[in-house]
């Protein structure tokens, strides 16, 4: 049988102290698609990737409690081996021979466009095996899948997705409702009803969300991209 499921999202720890290059380089990276955590320090970085599993570490070289060399030795003290790109607004021309030297696989020049640091960020990720789909996020309707789940009926599609585009805001308020209330079985409860019918009407980005909060239920930015998508999805109709 084909396996269904959207490919997982790769997730990414960002570690930057500037709110504002932190909320650019966050939403251009969670538009790849991926998952984003933000540390704005050491050691607050040190506590997320104990806490989460990331495929790509972006760490800034100057931090507010030491250089960005002391946060990825300590999380290769502590058998953390994900790789680690550096991203500085330093022009220094030694700057990527040194940082290759500490122990990181490339460096980021800052200011830098979405472009840039999405092409950057696929590249790396596709060397550890992360292969993310070009082109940004998911298409709201995959037609083709719907149609071939549905038995080719276009009708029958249309009904469906109206019926469920019905259903969404309830869903979304009980989603949020029992993140608000910390209740990891009732989040996981919705999230396999929405996760099957977003399957039958063929909600692309919504199901991929959807399958990455039930990796990590009650994970802000899973949550985050969850919602952006049905916004999306349901400013569209």
């Amino acid at each position: 049988m084909k396996d269904t499921h959207p490919p997982r999202l790769p997730r990414l720890l960002l570690v930057e102290d500037d709110p504002v290059s932190a909320a650019f380089l966050r939403d251009a990276a969670a538009a790849l698609p991926a998952l984003v955590d933000v540390a704005v320090s050491i050691d607050e970085a040190v506590l997320v990737a104990r806490r989460w599993p990331h495929d790509l570490y972006l760490i800034d070289a100057n931090l507010p409690d030491g250089r960005g060399e002391h946060l990825l030795q300590a999380l290769r003290d502590g058998g953390l081996m994900t790789p680690a790109l550096a991203h500085t607004a330093a022009r220094d021309a030694d700057m990527p021979e040194r940082m290759a030297a500490l122990g990181f696989i490339g460096v980021l020049f800052k200011p830098l466009g979405v472009a840039e640091l999405q092409h950057a960020l696929r590249a790396h990720l596709a060397a550890t095996g992360m292969h993310v789909r070009s082109g940004g996020k998911l298409p709201n309707w995959d037609d083709p899948g719907a149609l071939a789940a549905l038995g080719g009926q276009q009708d029958h599609v249309d009904a469906l997705r109206a019926l469920f585009l019905q259903e969404l805001p309830g869903q979304r308020d009980r989603i949020t409702a029992a993140a608000d209330a910390n209740d990891a079985a009732g989040m996981r409860a919705e999230l396999h009803r929405l996760v099957a019918s977003c399957g039958f009407v063929g909600a692309a980005r919504l199901g991929q969300a959807v399958h990455a909060l039930q990796q990590a239920p009650l994970e802000a930015s899973a949550l985050q991209q969850l919602h952006f998508a049905m916004t999306d999805l349901l400013a569209s109709t």
